[in-house]
């Protein structure tokens, strides 16, 4: 089977089910166990802390793994991004005491920095030609100025409620990050290879998914021209006939950002009785 390193809870593991289960995969059991197959794909799932999924795919113990490229970055194993997922967004950046004046990356020269991830942030100092000492601490990072350990942090940011409520505010965004599907130079064997490529194609499905709407209206034949111009389809609209010959049913796919501008334009050139579908509602 094709083993698949994924973050063993958390929001991480959350999206990372959801992803799973849009794919059509099913686990034969839950996430407490450290190794569970699939019932119905050849895959199996390896639940892991979050920092030891890129060195499981770097060593070899899984195949690929689902991380947050915060992790791989820092790591800096030798995997290969596969495909970014578009979820499970926060970044990494420097936060100070809220009321501590500002006056730009400088105001770091010379500070007692606590970070889980000091490679990224030893990266970001030299690059800005800043002087700081950067102290490594795991787990709650954002208590260290308050408890004296610190002057700021460097630490994952989501929606910034925990810099609120220890009295911080965000200063830097150093790297936005999501999770991403990472792999190795090594060469799999063709089962597995064939489980990796038909896994990434119901991925790329699912992705594609999220940012279109299914939209089906009925149109006078006279103006099927004028709305066919209009909707942009995946390769082209569907047309089907209505048991009335001057009509007809018309079925597309339209970017979800682009929806309601082209339902408009279609309202405006004769469409009418126009119904908008999530995909999967299309899916039995």
């Amino acid at each position: 089977m094709l083993r698949i390193a994924v973050q063993s809870k958390g929001r991480l593991y959350d999206e990372t089910m959801e992803l799973l289960k849009a794919a059509g995969i099913k686990l034969v059991a839950v996430k407490r166990t450290l190794l569970v197959p699939s019932k119905n794909f050849p895959v199996e799932l390896l639940f892991l802390r979050d920092d030891d999924i890129p060195d499981s795919v770097a060593t070899g113990t899984a195949d690929i793994g689902i991380v947050g490229l915060n992790e791989v970055l820092e790591k800096h194993q030798r995997v290969n991004m596969l495909r970014k997922l578009g979820f499970s967004r926060c970044r990494l950046s420097l936060a100070i005491p809220k009321d501590a004046d500002y006056n730009g990356p400088a105001w770091f020269n010379g500070k007692k920095i606590a970070t889980s991830y000091p490679r990224i942030l030893a990266s970001y100092l030299k690059k800005n030609n800043l002087d700081a000492d950067i102290h490594v601490i795991s787990g709650s990072v954002e208590i260290a100025p308050g408890i004296g350990l610190s002057d700021a942090i460097f630490d994952i940011v989501s929606s910034g409620g925990t810099l609120v409520s220890n009295n911080l505010k965000e200063v830097e965004v150093v790297l936005p990050s999501e999770a991403v599907l990472i792999g190795s130079d090594r060469l799999l064997d063709d089962e597995k290879q064939n489980a990796l490529d038909e896994l990434l194609f119901r991925i790329e499905a699912v992705k594609t998914a999220e940012t279109r709407k299914y939209v089906l209206m009925n149109v006078p034949k006279s103006r099927l021209k004028a709305v066919l111009a209009i909707l942009p389809g995946i390769k082209s609209p569907t047309v089907l006939p209505l048991a009335d010959d001057n009509w007809c049913s018309v079925h597309s796919v339209i970017e979800e950002k682009t929806l309601w501008t082209s339902i408009n334009a279609l309202k405006a050139v004769g469409a009418e009785g126009i119904l908008v579908l999530n995909i999967e509602e299309m899916v039995p």
